[in-house]
């Protein structure tokens, strides 16, 4: 241990252990310089800016200053296809020669999505649902149905659309709604053959009403007779009447007038 002590206080120790600090320091001075030189530290170019390009020109971009490029996309109602619309990193950032860009991009597909049961929804009810599934509203047409604003029927390009049927998202629907005056005609029930009250009910299940009622012939039974005739009656060129209108009916025991 005495020998060890006092090798410490000679020159040689001394000496070697000026050397081993040199030594270390230039190692890391190296190192530390190396390191900078092969990072480029302080070194870069700046990012240009690519939001609100198209994928075309901003690839263009891309490769012309040496930059590599990764592209994801997304779907936006109302928004142009193909449109950058997010970039990392930032315009103007500082970044080294060959690094990747990430650019978000409009895509040019749009998603199918299920069509809502939006029928017999009132109109307010059924542009929420729709908006939802990012369905545009377009032309909206009226029909005769007792209840205002009801949604009876969707087209797509002049097909009707059903529950479930699979569409664009983004698509423009057209709707055809209630007008909520009801029906201005009604088919007119053929009652022929029928007894007088059965006569009436049909009538009156059509909003129809019974008007004067005849008897043809020796009727023996009021009950038995049937409507032999009616007036108006179903024909080719007569289907439907106004709702109200009257039927005049003609009973008799006898069979049904040709």
């Amino acid at each position: 241990m005495s020998k060890f002590l006092e090798y410490l206080k000679t020159n040689t120790f001394r000496k070697n252990l000026i050397i081993a600090i040199a030594s270390i320091a230039g190692f890391l001075l190296i190192i530390f310089f190396s390191l900078r030189f092969y990072t480029r530290h302080g070194e870069g170019v700046p990012v240009p800016k690519l939001k609100g390009l198209s994928v075309e020109e901003a690839v263009e971009l891309l490769e012309s200053q040496g930059f590599r490029y990764q592209i994801d996309s997304v779907y936006q109602v109302d928004r142009a296809p193909g449109l950058v619309i997010e970039q990392d990193p930032d315009a103007n950032t500082n970044v080294k020669m060959n690094r990747t860009i990430y650019l978000t991009i409009i895509t040019r597909n749009a998603p199918d999505v299920g069509f809502p049961d939006i029928f017999e929804m009132t109109f307010l009810e059924a542009r929420a649902v729709l908006s939802n599934y990012g369905i545009k509203i377009g032309d909206t047409t009226y029909t005769s149905d007792i209840v205002r604003d009801r949604v009876l029927e969707a087209t797509y390009k002049g097909r009707q659309i059903k529950k479930g049927d699979q569409i664009p998202k983004g698509t423009v629907v057209a709707l055809l709604l209630g007008d909520g005056k009801g029906a201005s005609e009604v088919d007119l029930p053929n009652v022929v053959g029928l007894s007088l009250p059965e006569a009436i009910f049909s009538l009156k299940g059509s909003s129809l009403e019974a008007g004067s009622v005849f008897y043809e012939g020796t009727v023996t039974d009021s009950t038995t007779a049937r409507v032999i005739k009616q007036y108006p009656a179903v024909s080719d060129t007569l289907s439907k009447v106004p709702i109200g209108t009257h039927v005049d009916l003609i009973l008799s025991n006898g069979p049904p007038a040709p």
